[in-house]
């Protein structure tokens, strides 16, 4: 591998450290305008040859260019002469926006092989001396391919990256540059813009000696490159200008509640700041976790012995989720436990906070919702993103449309892949206006101030969360909504509207509600989710001599297609302790080894089960006899095409296995299965990466799934008690 770095500083000195750490064998052509640096960087060993201008980068596999913002646009076109036909190029430059319009006046579109990229790393130090071979671990990298972009140049770019230690994370350019201006860019700029007006007085020596430490780290970044910081600011200037007018504002207004005394609003702001900070804080750490702990990309696993134990999994995601929403339109404090702490879920409460919404926690699953009513949220100051929420895109759009506001509702990469029109059409019968991008993908821009009118919907799909946005319309709507399901899909919107005083009526597929009703808050104890301990489920039916116990698993009836399927193929599920909780059938599950038979999955379970399929398709590949899904054609378009995904994997695992349409045709391997030892794709989807490390409980010499990062999604803890109950799992990175 040839890779050749323009710009020899902090970053693109540190990513030549890195590589030689992690690849020694790659050959590495380096350029800096200054020739005392590019000596330098030779005489350390960083690079192997040095470049004389940016055009010399010869052959180079790939090309990084770090260079500051206002150098970017003439070392692009050089670079773009001097590649090869098969080189890709990416870059580091902390906008977006500006790389690209610097790429179009270039070449006047974005070719096929570079890749914008941003790694959020940096230091109080400059230059080469600088050079840190670990800066980008447990760091994010941001990239913001376009259409044009080529999927081979991403997957290269995102090795490279992660080769280094980095989470790798994609985003529209847009939307970085939005999300940098607020959390990078505008804190550099009051940085210097503090240290600057303390200057100013006479006495700035003794301020600055007697100085807390609070101030020394507020002020720390005020000593990083100016250069630097005067291209990044004018190269993302509206983002900037939309950070400082909203700062501005909000200190206008600290400053009134402090001239006035007003000791409530001062409280409710900084509460509100803490809170927000302890989000931060979590989802920080969580996010370190992805890699280095918890959840990394790449998991390893190998047959092993029995599965063992008592354990709970975490909180149910699809209850977590409408816990929130409902509590937020409510009047009044909902009072939740046992919420589920995974990235999806946060989403929604963060999205609520931008509405502004008061909301305590999440802290050891316990979360304070102090509901604003259904007439009370407020219009978000930017975009709502989502991350890789499917629930928070559609039931908020549900809300959202009747709203007085404009709202725009993102995800990432792999969520905006995903159909949204199926929300927009129904909803659009109500009178909704909902505009989904030309390929029914995200973002979702929801126009305020409509009229609702109650009316009747019959969906095309059967989609518990269309048919929630559906209901959660209705509220907004004059007179009646009904909806009806093509087949039975959870009700948990349903049995939480009734608990939080808005009666849903059902006759046969069809749901009933009156719009104009308020909620009233309640305590909402949400029990662990049945998807995620599908996955125990299987694993113990398949591991010989297992015998596990999952604690206070939701038992709804609409969520326990994946209990019914697994018994009919002679699982040993046994359903201890059965009780009811807050609305929610729950109860404790035994089960124990047993070996399964093949069946023809009966039609009616197919969407009681929808989730649950990627680790059914395991099941039925350790069944004797052959297996057959029909009717899951809702898999195609979940967080990857989940028939396609779950054929790839486990036919490099030796399943014979053939995908249809709307389903599989898995040919069991019996109760002796073994599988083949492989490296396997996960798709960024959670449920594969999930499924095939199960898969991987069969594999004397070991399975390695790639792409693992996104469970965290939905099941944070999942490494932890996989260990505990006895999964021989290793993290490789």
């Amino acid at each position: 591998m040839h890779l050749a770095v323009i710009g020899l500083g902090l970053i693109g000195g540190s990513t030549c450290a890195a590589i030689r750490r992690v690849h020694p064998d790659w050959k590495i052509t380096g350029y800096a305008r200054s020739i005392a640096t590019r000596e330098a960087a030779l005489a350390r060993g960083l690079i192997d040859h040095a470049a004389e201008s940016p055009e010399g980068i010869g052959a180079a596999d790939l090309v990084l260019i770090a260079v500051p913002m206002g150098q970017f646009q003439s070392v692009f076109a050089a670079v773009a002469r001097g590649r090869s036909e098969n080189t890709v190029v990416t870059d580091a430059g902390s906008t977006k926006g500006s790389v690209v319009r610097d790429v179009e006046a270039v070449l006047g579109s974005i070719p096929s092989w570079f890749v914008p990229g941003h790694p959020i790393a940096g230091s109080e130090r400059s230059g080469l001396e600088a050079t840190n071979p670990l800066l980008y671990v447990d760091h994010q990298v941001i990239l913001t391919p376009l259409k044009t972009t080529s999927p081979d140049a991403l997957a290269q770019v995102t090795a490279f990256w992660r080769a280094q230690g980095a989470r790798v994370s994609e985003m529209a350019p847009d939307r970085h540059d939005e999300v940098l201006a607020l959390t990078s860019h505008l804190p550099h700029v009051l940085a210097f813009t503090l240290v600057h007006a303390l200057s100013d007085d006479d006495e700035h020596l003794d301020i600055f000696r007697y100085a807390a430490g609070g101030f020394r780290d507020f002020t720390r970044i005020a000593g990083s490159d100016p250069v630097m910081w005067r291209d990044i600011a004018l190269a993302n200037q509206a983002a900037v200008l939309v950070g400082i007018d909203r700062f501005a504002d909000r200190l206008v207004h600290l400053r009134t509640m402090i001239a006035q005394a007003d000791q409530d609003g001062l409280i409710r702001s900084f509460e509100r700041a803490r809170a927000a900070r302890e989000l931060f804080k979590a989802l920080s750490e969580q996010g370190a976790q992805h890699v280095t702990e918890t959840h990394p990309s790449v998991f390893q696993v190998r047959a092993g012995g029995p599965l063992t134990g008592c354990i709970r999994v975490p909180g149910d995601k699809s209850i977590s989720h409408r816990a929130v929403m409902l509590g937020a339109l409510a009047d009044g404090v909902t009072n939740i436990t046992g919420f589920l702490e995974g990235e999806d879920a946060i989403a929604t409460v963060q999205a609520f906070r931008e509405m502004g919404v008061e909301i305590e926690g999440p802290t050891d699953g316990k979360v304070r919702v102090h509901g604003s009513g259904v007439d009370g949220l407020k219009a978000p100051q930017a975009s709502l993103y989502v991350g890789n929420s499917g629930t928070t895109m559609r039931l908020l759009t549900g809300i959202l449309a009747g709203q007085s506001f404009n709202a725009t509702l993102e995800g990432d990469s792999s969520l905006s892949r995903r159909p949204m029109q199926r929300v927009a059409d129904p909803l659009a019968q109500l009178g909704a206006q909902v505009r989904t991008s030309a390929t029914g993908t995200p973002p979702v821009q929801i126009t305020g101030g409509q009229s609702l009118r109650g009316c009747h919907v019959d969906l095309t799909v059967a989609s518990a969360q269309v048919k929630s946005a559906v209901l959660l319309a209705g509220l907004y709507a004059s007179g009646t909504t009904s909806v009806t399901e093509p087949a039975p899909t959870r009700d948990h919107t349903e049995r939480m509207l009734n608990g939080f005083g808005v009666p849903v009526r059902r006759e046969g597929s069809t749901a009933f509600i009156e719009g104009g009703q308020r909620l009233t808050a309640t305590a909402i104890d949400v029990p662990a989710d049945i998807s995620s301990a599908a996955f125990f489920l299987v694993a113990a039916s398949i591991v010989p001599g297992s015998d596990l116990t999952l604690e206070h698993v939701g038992l709804n009836p609409t969520r326990t297609g994946v209990l019914e399927i697994l018994r009919l193929m002679g699982a040993d599920i046994t359903v201890l302790n059965p009780r009811e909780v807050g609305g929610e059938p729950v109860g404790d599950l035994r089960v124990r080894a047993s070996a399964l038979q093949g069946i023809e999955i009966p039609a009616a379970l197919v969407p009681l089960a929808i989730d649950e399929f990627p680790v059914l398709f395991v099941a039925a590949a350790c069944a004797t006899g052959v297996t057959r899904v029909e009717g899951a054609e809702e898999l195609r378009v979940k967080e990857s095409d989940r028939i396609q995904s779950m054929v790839d994997g486990l036919s490099a695992l030796g399943v014979v296995i053939q995908g249809t349409p709307d389903g599989a045709i898995i040919e069991g391997q019996g109760a002796q299965t073994q599988f083949q030892s492989a490296d396997v794709q996960a798709h960024e989807d959670h449920r594969i990466a999930m499924a095939l490390t199960v898969a991987g409980l069969r594999a004397p010499k070991g399975v390695v799934v790639h792409d693992c990062a996104n469970v965290a999604t939905s099941f944070p803890n999942f490494v932890g008690l996989a260990r505990q109950v006895g999964f021989p799992l290793d993290l490789l990175g």
